[in-house]
């Protein structure tokens, strides 16, 4: 049964109200226990050219997120008119409040950035982490510009503390270990890109509380696919960019600051016009603006925000629940189907995120049969390892296909 995608869009803030289900009359044709009906695929012109497996990586373009972007480029081109506006102030006003809504945060407390490691590097610098001394906890799970990061900081005299895994998990008495009273901040991805792999955010953040030390979450894996309360987790900061499960773009992200820190404990180090109104130009004086805006310099991808104030439209009207329903009963199947093909999972069975990692034993194989049999998904090489990670679009049948073209290589 089609969906009319338009009639879908223009309903979001009702259904996110009304926590009403656009797709309860698609059920029969929908596969048996399936969240989302086959023909979501619509949305997402691209995933029909092959088995899109890699939305841990980025996320395909949906068409009403393309319109946006569409309609911004009208309106440069051809200025105001039916249908074709700027995204301006006000707009961005509220797509900072509707993105604080999904992590539980005012928009006072949400900066622009340009991804999720412009958002990590403004906390570190504006920290002063090196000047001021004691230890910096991260794991081993983190992503590749942190690891990175932390490395060349600490060449400035910080210690830093890398807790690793146990069987591809991080575990909270490790985290413990590592964290004393001289730690600074504790840097982590909420969902790590490596093989989905879900923090004990709370146990940690009551942790580094507990001992005088702030928390870091890198949040990009999560925000979109899974529930996140950055308040009831107890994070202090948190960026994320928008090309993955928010079902936006590259080159604009948010950065999460919570208001008790803004200026004190993170003091503003870069400078620009958006941190300031009422500029007196023969007086050299001006107002500064309340909130999170103390992090932003100059103007933002105004089509980029607009792709992902839809973006945050579509997450909206499906329902973060449901998303992270479906996406399970998908993660389920291959936990299930693809270690007795002799791929060994490398994430918690009890993981509810929408990536996984499986250990490989001929990566060069296995992409080569990947590749012929047209599915998109990531291989790491030099670390044999295979990550798969599912979004609204996939369906059973991709499942099948997946497990099939893998069990040629087994």
């Amino acid at each position: 049964m089609a969906i009319d995608r338009r009639a879908f869009l223009a309903g979001a803030g009702a259904l996110a109200a009304s926590g009403r289900s656009l797709f309860a009359a698609a059920q029969p044709a929908m596969r048996a226990g399936a969240v989302f009906p086959a023909s979501v695929r619509a949305d997402f012109p691209s995933v029909s050219l092959e088995t899109y497996m890699n939305s841990a990586a980025i996320h395909p373009l949906g068409t009403f997120a393309a319109r946006a972007i569409e309609r911004g480029v009208a309106y440069r081109v051809t200025g105001p008119g039916d249908g074709r506006t700027d995204f301006g102030a006000d707009k961005q006003q509220d797509l900072k409040r509707r993105y604080g809504q999904l992590i539980n945060a005012t928009a006072d407390e949400i900066a622009y950035t340009a991804n999720t490691s412009d958002g990590e590097n403004i906390v570190v610098m504006g920290m002063d982490l090196p000047r001021r001394g004691g230890n910096i906890v991260i794991d081993e799970l983190h992503f590749t510009t942190s690891l990175y990061m932390y490395k060349e900081i600490e060449k400035k005299g910080v210690e830093l503390r890398i807790v690793k895994h146990r069987d591809w998990a991080i575990d909270l008495k490790d985290m413990d270990r590592a964290i004393d009273k001289n730690t600074r901040l504790v840097s982590l991805a909420l969902v790590s890109n490596v093989n989905g792999f879900m923090h004990d955010a709370k146990g940690v953040s009551a942790l580094a509380h507990a001992r005088g030390a702030y928390v870091f979450a890198d949040i990009i894996q999560a925000v979109g696919a899974v529930p996140v309360d950055v308040k009831a987790l107890g994070i202090d900061f948190a960026s994320a960019g928008t090309y993955k499960w928010l079902m936006g773009e590259r080159g604009i992200g948010f950065l999460y600051v919570r208001s008790d820190l803004q200026g004190t404990v993170l003091p503003t180090t870069r400078y620009g016009h958006r941190q300031v109104a009422n500029f007196n130009r023969a007086e050299l004086t001006w107002e500064p603006l309340p909130g999170a805006a103390k992090y932003e310099t100059g103007g933002i991808g105004v089509l980029l925000a607009a792709c992902v104030s839809e973006g945050i439209n579509y997450v909206n009207a499906l329902g973060i629940d449901k998303i992270q329903k479906h996406a399970r009963q998908l993660t389920e199947r291959l936990q299930q189907e693809l270690p007795p093909l002799g791929y060994k999972s490398l994430t918690p069975r009890e993981t509810a995120t929408p990536t996984l990692a499986f250990e490989l034993k001929d990566p060069a194989a296995t992409a080569k049969a990947l590749q012929a049999g047209k599915i998109a998904a990531t291989i790491i090489g030099n670390e044999n390892r295979l990550r798969l990670s599912v979004s609204v679009f996939n369906t059973h049948d991709d499942i099948d296909r997946v497990v099939q073209v893998l069990a040629k290589t087994s």
